[in-house]
């Protein structure tokens, strides 16, 4: 932990940080604002090496479902930017998605910042990384999974039951979903859009698709 100034709140840190036997290193203003923009007189270095919180493969992910019927998976092909990859994390936790799946998820391995823009959720959201994206789709629909695919192009969500075992793919920034991973998709949904610019932040359709699956599902539970 690096420190320029300590005042109150950065002194509780501090005293937390030390009964936690966290290093803390005093540097000046200056340098810490190089290391960390935005600051408030306190950072937390993490190493790039860093792990995950929850590490997890698909077979058993898959193995350990059971009887359960409202699995909510979500696959992320090829995600480079890891402030996108941080805000997906924090969407998965809030609306209750059992596991992300990505062929590589460290593309861009900012830990940091990945942790930071996910406000930890990194560390709570199970996570598998697979050799073959189109592969793990397959062994998903064998385990009754439908797949549905996020394309501006697709059905407008709103009209696709999204109940059940289901899983969202999220294609990268710019490049979309990749032509073999679409292909096996079950259907393909979009966000209905009036805007003049020609689609969404990734990050930010995540969080509207995942918000629409939890809606129908506690809709569902209600009726």
């Amino acid at each position: 932990m690096l420190v320029a100034k300590a005042g109150p709140r950065a002194m509780e840190i501090i005293d937390l940080a030390v009964e936690s036997k966290v290093r803390v290193d005093r540097v000046g203003s200056f340098e810490l604002d190089r290391l960390a923009p935005g600051n408030r007189g306190i950072a937390l270095r993490i190493e790039d090496n860093f792990q995950d919180g929850v590490n997890l493969s698909l077979d058993d992910y898959l193995n350990g479902l059971e009887d359960r019927q409202d699995a909510l998976a979500l696959i992320l092909d090829e995600i480079t930017d890891p402030h996108n990859y941080g805000a997906i994390l924090r969407s998965c936790d809030q609306f209750g998605v059992d596991i992300v799946i990505s062929r590589n998820r460290r593309n861009a391995k900012h830990a940091g910042v990945i942790s930071q823009t996910s406000a930890g959720a990194v560390s709570w959201v199970p996570q598998a990384e697979v050799p073959n994206l189109v592969r793990a789709v397959g062994q998903l629909k064998d385990a009754g999974f439908w797949i549905y695919g996020a394309d501006m192009k697709g059905e407008p969500v709103y009209e696709k039951d999204l109940r059940g075992r289901a899983a969202l793919v999220l294609g990268g920034e710019g490049s979309g979903i990749s032509r073999l991973l679409k292909e096996s998709c079950d259907g393909l949904i979009g966000i209905p859009s009036r805007g003049k610019i020609d689609s969404l932040n990734v990050s930010v359709a995540a969080g509207v698709l995942l918000y629409e699956v939890v809606r129908q599902r506690l809709r569902g539970a209600s009726t």
